[in-house]
């Protein structure tokens, strides 16, 4: 018999069905079935016992049961493997802070020395009887302590030996950095570590150059770790090339390179930067895992580096990576990054930029720390993201976004780029480049267009100053408002000359897009400081003689930096057009914005952060932090605004191509002016951060009638609460637990609005959020369902629908517990949409 009792029948009255012990066999057909479908209506349960006879003495109510709690162990299972990582994480984030505190107490035992000895040193000196002998003694202990802190070096030369002698150098002065003894390190302003955060990140106080250090957990083995980081050009976007010139072998097992690195200039008001250097890598006694690196210069010995053109030397003191591995996995890693960048070789405006040990942090310790957490993510969980990408694959798109808008800003000549004659004003730099190849690989020359047209590539940059405008707030109004500052036949322009042949140079019209802008997410990175997404740009309103491409155009963009609370950190929006398949090897021709602050203001202070691992562990994954506020300290914000278009055009048409970038880019740059004077003075600092709630008018509205039509139709209240003002109502609605949306009225729903769990649901954005209908996330079940409580929640004003499975935008199924729907009544009583909360929901 399939089914057997599990215990002893002690009355009769006992309900048979209620203890059932499953065969092996049946419980593995369970488990085939639940892998397909977690939550089984009825319907498909009755179907399963049909099409699987080895479940036909099962009751329908059994399964039903065995599915239940089938579920509730998945949930258990996850909570308790979700519970273990943070332990994990917890334990070596208290490694690492018990390491900090030990260091501090050093420092602080340090100095306490040191003012003891100089205060018996003062004393002695006051006993002289003359002034001279005074500056004496404290000469004579100055020059000790300098004899003591620069040692002599021996002479070394670039033979293996004097190399070896540099590296050992090196290696021990780097390990005082990384284990905090060499420099004075302070907090950095606004990081707060805890096992959701990047790491504990500090900055150097009072030192030469600018410094940075960063400690941190990635689930990765110490050895892959140390070949991701030593592969710059795969994690650094200001990183053009790394060449390794010489490379051997050292007795006690390590290696030593001779390293040519160039760097991008953020701007065109400032030269790129190259450096000299000397890389080893070796292991230590117990068992940890050391690269570390510094410059060659006179002042160290070995090989000298001849000066390349356009580029300005810059100085690496020693810096590096300590990666010790974990315990349970994963490794433990001391970064450090020590430069000297010639700040006196840039205007003074941009000094800052040079000088700034935050800026640093930013772009290169905390740069690295994100692509580990990246890549170990990545690892970690097969995911597929949008249009069925793997997630590498798309991160070699942002990669390749990246250096295309580069290497536009710079326009170095050995790429091919050459300087045009202006015409007469020098607010715009028009550079061309006829070897295209150069940019975007071998593929290109083999495509069809421009090698068989005889042209090239056209670049119109500028830079200009910005006074009082958040650079996280401007390019956050760029991306939703494209119309504001694009021309549509400009758009329409670049992607018809990228795929087809002769075409002429459209007049710019008034009006802009006919239509407007679809942002379609790919994927965005783990803290969400970085966006990948398609645009399509619907009803360009070309006429049938201009018609060289589809109605709808297509970009790929690149977001970053529109996360206010990244301290020191630009702002970017980059994209180029392509076709609607995006095959992987499409060349692109970047384009965009690139606003950099120029004011941190926060280098050389004290720390004023606490080391709160509590809130850190109740922020969660999705790493929702506290919004740092502009509106104070707004008026001082300086930031550097670059801007670089990139058009193709044939020979004949160079002439008529580069005056229509030309004006196209003029007109850009006082588009953004306009945007910008009507930007300062909003103070809207406090809704810049894409986690926060719209603090419109509208809805404010909308969240009191969402909350006052459930308490009207359920009788309980949605919010805890909290306060009348309606401003605190959307900001509790916003972050709630549960996925709750708010869908039109019209016959085909379409989202209106959506807390930051149902953004999250849908994997959207607010702004794309309303070109999601109601009926493409649910499922065939919720379809159904829906449909037949409709005219329930009309008459009645409420539904309970049940568990069910609902996709996102990128196409992933979320499963949730249950769901109420909702009729919402505005201020007339009147039905003004339909809410839905998806509560205890997540990705299958």
């Amino acid at each position: 018999m399939a089914v057997t009792s599990g215990k002893e029948v002690k009355s009769s009255s006992m309900d048979q069905g209620k203890y059932v012990r499953y065969t092996a066999e049946q419980v593995e057909a369970l488990e085939r079935l639940y892998h397909d479908c977690p939550k089984p209506s009825s319907i498909r349960r009755q179907q399963l016992i049909r099409e699987c006879p080895i479940l036909s003495n099962i009751e329908p109510k059994q399964i039903k049961v065995w599915f239940q709690n089938r579920r509730c162990r998945e949930k258990q299972r996850k909570e308790a493997s979700r519970l273990q990582a943070v332990n994990r994480k917890l334990s070596a984030m208290n490694k690492l802070l018990m390491e900090e505190n030990d260091r501090l107490q050093k420092q602080v035992s340090q100095l306490v020395y040191e003012n003891g000895y100089f205060r018996q040193q003062l004393q002695n000196a006051s006993i002289a009887t003359t002034d001279t002998s005074c500056e004496s003694v404290v000469t004579s202990v100055k020059h000790q302590q300098q004899n003591h802190l620069t040692p002599r070096d021996p002479p070394r030369d670039a033979s293996p030996a004097g190399l070896l002698s540099i590296a050992e150098e090196t290696l021990t002065e780097f390990l005082s950095k990384a284990k905090g003894n060499a420099v004075e390190w302070i907090q950095m302003p606004g990081m707060k570590p805890g096992p959701d955060a990047i790491g504990i990140v500090t900055i150097s106080h009072g030192c030469t150059g600018v410094a940075a250090r960063a400690c941190s957990l990635v689930g990765i083995d110490p050895t892959k770790v140390a070949e991701i980081l030593k592969d710059r050009t795969s994690w650094l976007r200001d990183c053009r090339s790394v060449d390794v010139l010489t490379a051997f072998s050292t007795g006690n097992g390590g290696t030593i390179e001779l390293l040519y690195m160039q760097m991008y200039a953020p701007t065109t008001l400032a030269a790129a930067r190259d450096f000299w250097t000397l890389r080893y890598t070796s292991v230590l006694e117990d068992g940890s895992l050391v690269v570390c690196e510094r410059s060659l210069s006179g002042t160290q010995g070995g090989p000298s580096m001849p000066a390349v053109q356009h580029f300005v030397r810059a100085d690496m003191q020693p810096s590096g990576y300590l990666i010790r591995p974990c315990e349970g996995g994963g490794s433990l890693i001391h970064i450090v990054d020590h430069m000297d960048l010639e700040p006196w070789s840039v205007p003074e405006v941009l000094r800052p930029l040079y000088e700034s040990s935050t800026v640093l942090a930013q772009k290169v310790t905390m740069a690295a720390l994100r692509h580990l957490r990246q890549i170990a993510q990545e690892v970690s969980s097969d995911v597929v993201l949008g249009w069925g990408r793997q997630p590498a694959a798309l991160r070699t798109f942002s990669q390749r976004l990246c250096k295309g808008f580069n290497e536009a800003v710079n326009g170095f000549t050995d790429d091919g780029w050459s300087l045009m004659g202006n015409d007469g004003m020098d607010d715009v730099t028009i550079l061309i480049n006829s070897s295209p190849s150069k940019l975007f690989g071998q593929q290109f020359a083999s495509s069809d267009g421009l090698p068989a047209l005889g042209g090239g590539i056209l670049c119109a940059k500028a830079s200009m100053l910005l006074q009082n405008v958040p650079p996280a707030l401007l390019v956050r109004f760029l991306r939703e408002h494209r119309s504001e500052w694009a021309d549509s036949n400009i758009d329409a322009y670049s992607a018809a000359s990228w795929k087809a042949g002769p075409c002429t140079v459209p007049s710019s019209r008034i009006g802009g897009f006919g239509g407007g802008q679809v942002i379609l997410p790919l994927a965005h990175t783990v803290e969400h400081e970085e966006f990948l997404e398609v645009i399509k740009l619907e009803n360009n309103g070309l006429t049938q003689e201009e018609a060289l491409l589809s109605r709808d155009m297509f970009l790929l963009q690149l977001c970053s930096g529109i996360d206010e609370n990244a301290v020191g950190a630009c702002a970017e929006l980059v994209f180029a057009p392509i076709d609607a398949s995006l095959a992987d090897s499409s060349p692109l021709l970047p384009s965009g914005f690139r606003v950099i602050p120029l004011d941190s203001g926060m280098d050389g202070s004290s720390p004023n952060r606490t080391l709160d691992l509590a809130s850190a562990l109740e922020i969660g994954s999705a790493g929702t932090r506290t919004s740092v506020d502009y509106g104070g300290n707004s008026s001082n914000l300086r930031s550097v605004l670059t801007i670089a278009f990139q058009f193709t055009f044939e020979n004949h048409l160079r002439e008529n191509v580069a005056s229509m970038a030309r004006q196209y880019v003029r007109g850009v740059v006082a588009s953004v002016q306009r945007v910008a004077m009507a930007l300062a003075p909003s103070r809207l600092g406090s809704h810049l951060g894409p986690r926060l709630p719209p603090g419109t008018p509208e809805a404010l509205t909308l969240a009191r009638w969402v909350c006052q039509s459930y308490r009207f139709h359920l009788g309980v209240e949605l919010l805890r609460p909290n306060s009348e003002v309606n401003e605190s109502v959307l900001k509790t609605l916003w972050h709630h637990s549960d996925a709750i949306m708010c869908c039109s009225l019209k016959s085909l729903p379409v989202f209106t609005f959506a807390n930051q769990a149902g953004l999250d649901m849908l994997e959207t954005t607010l702004v794309a959020l309303q070109d999601i209908s109601l009926e493409k996330i649910l499922d065939d079940n919720g379809r159904k369902s829906f449909c037949s409580d409709i005219a329930q929640i009309m008459q009645q004003g409420y539904a309970y629908l049940p568990a069910g499975v609902c996709v996102s935008s990128m196409g992933r199924p979320a499963s949730y517990d249950r769901a109420i729907a909702w009729k919402v009544l505005n201020d007339e009583e009147n039905a003004h949409c339909i809410a839905f909360m998806f509560m205890n929901w997540s990705f299958v």
